[in-house]
């Protein structure tokens, strides 16, 4: 008999764990934690995107549960996906591999912990998957055995300590093959109940005359040998790597070298002006040219994930560019493209053709797609240059620091000068002026803001359809108290861009500083989602807004992923500092206040009580109290 204040329900439990955890913390204890709570903050918001909820996340253990199977084995297929592509920027050494258990069965449901046989089945299927694998239930796979389109191996059946009955094992094949197979067989076997015996016969004949054609006339196109990390003259960097061959001269002529290799060191040169690339020199790159390399001997050679390698054919008064990305270690094409175009100013074609594939760079390695929504703001002579000055005054932005706003000011201000249409150099600057009122690095914030209020009306006078713009003045608003007009702006702001990231960070800070907690938090999430691998400053609103719920691990956990992306990032470090007091560890409060200090040796909390952008006074005091009680004044 189950107690009266206990509940019993049928639900589905996902349960996870690091392979080879023990490990990991005996060779690099603060970097596998500080991994750790990067992989399991991503796998918290999926589980959230996929209607679950994460139940408990002890250790380098995450439990959720599900009322859905079917939302339960799609999270953890994209979950493994994610994860995967992350561990593919690691060296082999320091991969984290989580295994996956999902099991259907009954729980005790004790406030918001669940317990029982269902629980302990997950876990032991969760020990029966292979690093980076998914074991289910029979109970679950005969839920979604036909409802997903995935291969599964049948695993037998095992025992399971303090159940009576052995548990039927089953793996889920997530590779795109498995699921490619799957679709065919289906497909397949359908095909048999509709065909007579005379139509599947003309179907044979066909198919057998259709690959006789395509045997003898296909492309030769040989598998690509993939790199190894194991055999690379250096150890692959923490941030993307590319090098870039010199594109080849296809036309004939040797008086035409001079545009393929200009082309070659315009992209090198706009690639290493990117902060989030690590991108071999021309020097280097320039040795293989002429000769007929493989991208793994280039790969290995020189130390790099990615080969970009282009093409240069002209003809007449006409060029043909291409030009495609590779991932050296699976050998897959990333990208690829074609440009066709009229060989009319031999310098603005390579300015348009780099400026093309940068943002094709972008789009793959670091920003995602809404790099590709900037294009249009960088056209003509001058576009590459003015694009290039914009990502470095957005990186020093994304620094969160005195020393990244000073520096992102002048690049902002020369944007201005030289480029005043671009609605870009106007939103770069009036960021900086907002974050010197967050900063305390202005003697006037009512001034700062209106300068920044000025800057994003210049910019809106260009294109009133322009997001960033919107995304400003709801900061502003917010900043003021304004807390309705800063929701409107930003609600606009995601209309106008509802794939990016930056608009969707705009909006949720929008929503947290108006107290709309829970909203914030799923708009943050989104946020995150939509660029994983983007700034620290959605972590920061996503951390500020867990704690403004209780929700103080997870905080914790969000100021720490910001601090990977941006190390001096100010907010994070006193986010942390205010979290960790409540939490009653004082030593290490202590420690990030010191880091507060280093970062703006001026931080005045009376000036910053004055900066919050919250409505609620009473939260305002609080929060500065608990702040002193830091080490803070």
């Amino acid at each position: 008999m189950t107690p009266d204040n206990l509940k019993r329900k049928l639900t589905t439990i996902l349960s996870a764990d690091v392979k080879g955890y023990s490990r990991l913390m005996g060779e690099d204890e603060e970097w596998t934690l500080r991994t750790l709570n990067n992989y399991k903050g991503l796998i918290r918001n999926l589980v959230g995107e996929h209607r679950g909820r994460v139940v408990a996340s002890p250790g380098d253990n995450v439990l959720a549960e599900f009322a859905s199977v079917v939302d339960a084995v799609e999270c953890a297929v994209e979950i493994q996906q994610v994860l995967r592509a992350k561990n593919a920027l690691l060296p082999e050494t320091r991969k984290m591999n989580f295994r996956i258990g999902i099991n259907l069965g009954d729980v005790i449901e004790e406030e918001d912990s669940i317990y029982g046989d269902g629980v302990n089945i997950a876990a032991r299927l969760e020990g029966l998957a292979e690093a980076g694998g998914i074991c289910i239930s029979g109970s679950a796979y005969e839920q979604i055995e036909n409802k997903i389109p995935l291969h599964y191996d049948y695993l037998g059946e095992h025992e399971v300590k303090n159940i009576a009955k052995p548990v039927r094992v089953y793996r889920a094949r997530i590779e795109p093959e498995a699921v490619r197979e799957e679709k065919g067989s289906r497909l397949k076997d359908k095909g048999k109940k509709k065909l007579t015996i005379g139509v599947i016969s003309a179907f044979v004949v066909a198919a057998f005359a259709a690959g006789l054609y395509l045997f003898a006339f296909r492309p030769s196109t040989p598998k690509m040998e993939v790199a190894s990390k194991e055999k690379m003259a250096f150890p692959l960097p923490d941030k993307p790597s590319i090098a870039v061959l010199p594109f080849v001269n296809m036309s004939g002529d040797p008086k035409q070298e001079f545009f393929s290799d200009g082309i070659t060191e315009d992209i090198i040169t706009a690639l290493s002006k990117t902060q989030k690339l690590f991108v071999i020199a021309r020097n280097s790159t320039f040795t293989y040219k002429g000769k007929a390399v493989k991208v793994k001997q280039v790969s290995e050679e020189l130390g790099v994930r990615y080969v970009l390698e282009g093409s240069v054919q002209k003809s007449g008064d006409r060029v043909r560019i291409t030009a495609q990305l590779i991932d050296a270690l699976s050998g897959h094409h990333l990208w690829s493209e074609r440009y066709d175009r009229d060989l009319k100013d031999l310098f603005a074609l390579q300015d348009e053709v780099t400026l093309k594939i940068l943002t094709a760079m972008q789009v793959k390695l670091t920003e995602g797609e809404q790099a590709s929504l900037t294009e249009k703001y960088f056209r003509g002579n001058q576009g590459l240059d003015c694009y290039l000055k914009v990502i470095e005054a957005v990186y020093y932005i994304q620094m969160m620091s005195v020393d990244g706003n000073n520096k992102a000011r002048r690049i902002a201000e020369e944007i201005v000068v030289k480029w005043p249409e671009n609605p870009f150099g106007y939103i770069c600057l009036g960021l900086v002026y907002r974050l010197d009122v967050l900063f305390g690095s202005t003697k006037s914030p009512q001034a700062s803001l209106e300068k920044a209020m000025k800057l994003a009306q210049k910019a809106l006078a260009i294109d009133d359809s322009f997001s960033p713009a919107h995304g400003l003045l709801s900061m502003i608003y917010g900043q003021r108290g304004e807390h309705d007009k800063a929701i409107a702006e930003g609600e606009r702001a995601v209309a106008l861009d509802p794939n990016g990231a930056i608009a969707h960070g705009y909006y949720a800070s929008s929503l947290s500083e108006a107290g709309r907690w829970k909203e914030a938090i799923t708009v943050y999430q989104k946020a995150i989602r939509l660029n994983p691998i983007g700034s620290s400053m959605e972590f920061v609103g996503l951390g500020f807004t867990y704690g403004r719920t209780g929700q103080v691990e997870e905080a914790v956990s969000a100021y720490k992923q910001a601090l990977l992306r941006s190390p001096d990032n100010l907010l994070a470090h006193l986010q942390l500092a205010f979290t960790y007091i409540l939490m009653g560890r004082e030593k290490e409060a202590r420690a990030e206040a010191a880091e507060v200090i280093r970062i703006n040796p001026k931080f005045s909390l009376d000036y910053y009580a004055k900066a919050l952008p919250v409505k609620d006074q009473s939260a305002i005091d609080k929060y500065i109290g608990i702040l002193r009680k830091a080490g803070l004044k």
